[in-house]
């Protein structure tokens, strides 16, 4: 995450995805690495028919260009594209009041939407009313969240028109949190837990 890893490896990766599965495949594709437009093209040469993009709380004007730009390649490129067009308001919100970090992903995300992108990604510990609220401004099944501790369930967020909830790296950090306590469990003399299940 951050761009860290190069775009060249990125998307060997990704490409390897593309060629292990028959499923449609999207990819995390940061903040465009620079150039979303041209990071996308590469993407959809690959396979890919759909990617999350960030804002990085860019100003709204150059990130819904972006957006626009993004979805301008996929149309050249004859491919009904999934943009996902996340906005980080809530991710990088610190302080500021939450009622102005809501407004804020509501603009944001309005200008993605006229910009072309068909669902806006809004990540964050979202209470219900935030999310009612972010789905009526965006309109139903417009609106894609992350699985957080502290959301509503799923079945409550699809009642409330939500288009898509990703869990992103949530079964890695299920995972390791279970090794962690198996760990303390075996330091303070216990061992492995009778609920485990085996899976071979």
């Amino acid at each position: 995450d951050g761009e860290n890893i190069p775009v060249d490896l990125m998307l060997e990766a990704v490409g390897r995805i593309v060629a292990a599965t028959d499923l449609p495949v999207t990819a995390d594709l940061e903040g465009g690495y620079g150039d979303p437009a041209d990071t996308i093209r590469r993407a959809i040469d690959l396979g890919v028919v759909g990617a999350n993009i960030e804002d990085q709380m860019r100003p709204v004007a150059e990130a819904a260009a972006n957006v626009a730009a993004v979805m301008k390649v996929a149309e050249d490129e004859g491919v009904d594209f999934v943009l996902n067009a996340r906005t980080d308001a809530f991710l990088r919100a610190d302080d500021r009041d939450p009622a102005e970090v809501l407004a804020d992903a509501i603009e944001r995300g309005r200008a993605y939407l006229d910009a072309g992108a068909p669902v806006v990604f809004v990540p964050g510990v979202l209470d219900e009313f935030q999310v009612a609220e972010l789905v009526s401004a965006f309109g139903l099944q417009r609106l894609t969240l992350i699985g957080l501790p502290g959301i509503p369930p799923l079945a409550r967020l699809q009642e409330l028109g939500v288009a898509r909830v990703s869990y992103g790296p949530m079964s890695q950090n299920v995972a390791l949190t279970a090794l962690r306590e198996l760990v303390e469990d075996v330091h303070r003399g216990g061992g492995v837990p009778a609920s485990m299940r085996r899976l071979n």
